[in-house]
């Protein structure tokens, strides 16, 4: 059942687009901040958009290592 749906390299997708997200997502927030730009509430954390991206880069690399090791 499992080679039929593919969940092993499924997974390896999903970890490697969460990172990825993760990296985009938070890089426009603080591109954004840089230019001036507010969201709704008016504040940027700093500390937890670098922490959020050091997440999303170690998530890509380990999806990438999976897709293209698996």
């Amino acid at each position: 059942m499992a080679e039929i749906l593919a969940l092993d390299s499924l997974f390896a997708q999903l970890i490697l687009a969460l990172g990825a997200a993760l990296i985009l997502g938070n890089g426009l927030a603080w591109w954004k901040h840089s230019h001036g730009e507010r969201d709704a509430a008016g504040r940027f954390r700093r500390g937890r958009v670098i922490f959020l991206i050091t997440v999303g880069i170690l998530l890509t690399i380990w999806g990438l290592a999976s897709v293209l090791t698996g």
